[in-house]
């Protein structure tokens, strides 16, 4: 019996924690941590140990399809490929190539290997538009932090002090629960603020409850409190900043007292937090993946929460937020000559200091397909008809697409309305570029994802998938990899490590950078050179660079709609709408369900484990409730991810949007609740 152990990574989520995959006579048997990675070390998530009933699963797509008469038949890959290149072409004649466009998800985007071939293959094609998850996550962040120190600082695993912001490890970040359990112990510090008192409330040295939608006030307060009691950090505000004035007196106004009343937070606790925070150096806060961002306030939240950082001097030191040198990857997306969708009207989203990002703004697509301008949407590594806001506008527009390609390993709710699906490879059946710097975790780590296993049915790798249909294009000139082999390893080039060096000489992953905590002189790149606390490099944009907090909620909907509706709470068992073929996460996690406090409940005559109808001005679902006295009253959470009438973006609007990046608003929606 042939036996190896294989040292790779793990993608169902943006992680990539390290695994050992063990493979007997061609399958995959076992699936276990790896203990010298630096994130995971050793450890999975649930999800990531039950990854082999996913991969095996018997509901996977086993060979193309294509719909007819609103069924699906099996045919061969050449059928499939002739038939959507011969459409495509017509379409490209007729309506232009800015007509076509592809989506990625989560498992896309994190993808480096599947994201750089779809934006090879529009740049090929000429088109700019290309949607995905970043405008709805984790951008925001990304785009606030750039703005203020010029590059994208990120949290320290290990911290002397730990503030979870909307963020709960429990749920969607078990490395980051690691490095918090084995540090508590050591001494380190916590606080959490959240709505819900989720685990580690528990173990924390602080716990404030906090009304969903309204973050930004409490960290002006906490600006406030740190300005105003001298408890920044004098020495380095003056040496690395700039702006720290007029800050000073922008936030004269926002006192705890005003963000008691707006928070629900007592006013001497947001004093407590502000001194503790500012007493402890190698502090980082760890702001929630989504749940700042997709707020009204979302884009300030960020920058709020930035000038925090800066001001008691937490950048770039052990603990805080530092800069972790991205991995030099070899790209070969094909620059637009034309702007994506939703640039025009985001451009703060589109373009950053003269760069400018190769995604549109995904809120604005059913309008668009509405409007005519898109016929054609490629779906690699996503299911927005689910995860996308506003599930019902997404259905209706997708309905009027003249060519819909999915690729994926099961028949999504997105792939059920496709006139073609392709099966896709599971991330142990092709081969790939893993790496860790900048997912929350400020970790300069690289390795090969190995391929294990030969693909199974008659799925192809998207590397496969797209060189095969640019031949039949006549773009194969932009794919002319041999072998996918080769296509990874000019991925890999500009980093110095070859594929055959992480195959053969450090399967188990290489630092590619040292993490320096030194401040030098071209450390901050802004005009100034030093941190810009007021933003003036985005004066240009329209709007003052100050943050100002606006309240999430409409006060003509309150009679109507009473109650603060957050979508999208994570679940541990699940990322997106994905994994819910293993059996396993099933049985601890069977069916969605609604968190109320019970006095909610009581107040809507509503009973613990009723099924019920939650409404907002955008629709409606039906979904079982379940009584959480740990979560602040007048407020429902609804999960993500899960399609049919309990699906949470049947509550969301696409045209409920942050005004600055375009984000839409998720987590302080106004809604009601019916038995």
């Amino acid at each position: 019996m042939e036996k190896k152990e294989i040292f790779t990574d793990c993608t169902l989520c943006y992680h990539s924690c390290g695994t050992v995959v063990t493979v007997e006579n061609g399958r995959a048997v076992k699936i276990s941590g790896m203990k010298s990675h630096p994130l995971s070390k050793g450890k999975l998530c649930v999800k990531g140990a039950n990854a082999l009933e996913i991969i095996y699963s018997d509901k996977r797509l086993k060979k193309p399809l294509k719909r007819e008469n609103g069924e699906f038949k099996e045919i061969s890959w050449d059928q499939a490929l002739d038939e959507i290149s011969e459409k495509l072409t017509k379409i490209k004649d007729r309506y232009g190539a800015e007509s076509i466009a592809a989506f990625s998800g989560s498992i896309g985007v994190e993808n480096y290997e599947m994201s750089s071939l779809v934006h090879l293959f529009l740049g090929a094609i000429g088109s700019p538009n290309f949607f995905s998850v970043e405008s709805i996550c984790y951008r925001m962040r990304i785009l606030a932090r750039q703005l203020m120190f010029g590059r994208y600082f990120v949290e320290e695993p290990d911290s002397n002090l730990y503030i979870l912001w909307g963020h709960n490890p429990h749920e969607s970040d078990f490395p980051l629960k690691n490095f918090i359990e084995e540090n508590l112990k050591k001494g380190s510090k916590l606080v959490v603020i959240d709505p819900k008192k989720i685990p580690f409330a528990e173990k924390a040295d602080l716990y404030l409850k906090i009304r969903p939608g309204t973050d930004l006030s409490l960290a002006l307060a906490l600006i406030n409190v740190i300005i105003y009691e001298n408890l920044y950090d004098k020495e380095f505000v003056e040496k690395y900043t700039c702006g720290f004035e007029e800050l000073k007196e922008h936030v004269r106004q926002f006192t705890p007292d005003w963000a008691e009343k707006i928070t629900s937070i007592k006013a001497k606790d947001i004093i407590k937090l502000a001194r503790l925070y500012a007493s402890v150096k190698g502090a980082s806060i760890h702001q929630g993946i989504c749940t700042l961002d997709q707020t009204k306030n979302g884009f300030f939240n960020s920058i709020a929460i930035s000038i925090l950082q800066a001001i008691t001097g937490n950048i770039n030191i052990s603990g805080g937020w530092v800069y972790s040198p991205p991995p030099r990857l070899g790209y070969f997306g094909l620059k637009p000559t034309k702007k994506p969708l939703g640039a025009d009207e985001y451009p703060l989203f589109y373009e950053l200091f003269g760069k400018k990002t190769s995604c549109g703004v995904v809120s604005v697509v059913p309008d668009e397909i509405e409007k005519g301008k898109l016929k054609t949407f490629f779906v690699i590594g996503g299911n927005p008809l689910v995860t996308m806001p506003n599930s019902g506008a997404f259905k209706s527009a997708f309905e009027k697409l003249d060519l819909v390609v999915v690729y994926d390993l099961f028949l999504t709710e997105t792939a059920k309305k496709a006139h073609y699906v392709l099966p896709a490879c599971s991330h142990i059946e092709k081969w790939g570029v893993a790496y860790t710097y900048n997912v929350c975790h400020s970790i300069p780590f690289l390795m090969l994802r190995k391929k294990c296993i030969e693909p199974l049915y008659d799925s192809w790798s998207e590397w496969k998938f797209f060189t095969e249909l640019s031949k039949r294009l006549n773009l194969e000139k932009y794919f002319p990899w041999k072998k996918e082999e080769e296509f990874v390893d000019s991925i890999l080039k500009p980093t110095g490590f070859s594929f055959d060096y992480l195959l053969n000489e450090k399967p188990e992953g290489v630092f590619y950078a040292e993490k320096k905590y030194e401040i030098h002189d071209r450390l901050f790149k802004t005009s100034s050179g030093k941190i810009d606390l007021c933003l003036k490099s985005i004066e240009g944009f329209g709007f003052g660079s100050l943050p100002r907090f606006e309240e999430p909620l409409n006060e003509d909907l309150k009679k109507d709609y009473p109650l603060i509706l957050t979508v999208g709470n994570r679940i541990k068992y699940f990322t997106h709408s994905q994994h819910r073929q293993s059996s396993t996460l099933l049985r601890f996690c069977p069916e969605p369900v609604a968190e109320i406090n019970s006095k909610t409940g009581k107040r809507f005559g509503i009973e613990d484990g009723e099924k019920v109808k939650i409404k907002t001005p955008s629709g409606s679902i039906a979904i079982k409730v379940k009584f959480n006295d740990n979560l602040i009253e007048d407020v429902i959470l609804v999960p993500h991810g899960w399609s049919g009438e309990a699906n949470g973006n049947l509550l969301t609007d696409h045209n409920l949007r942050e005004k600055f990046l375009g984000y839409p608003e998720f987590k302080s929606l106004q809604a009601r609740i019916e038995k």
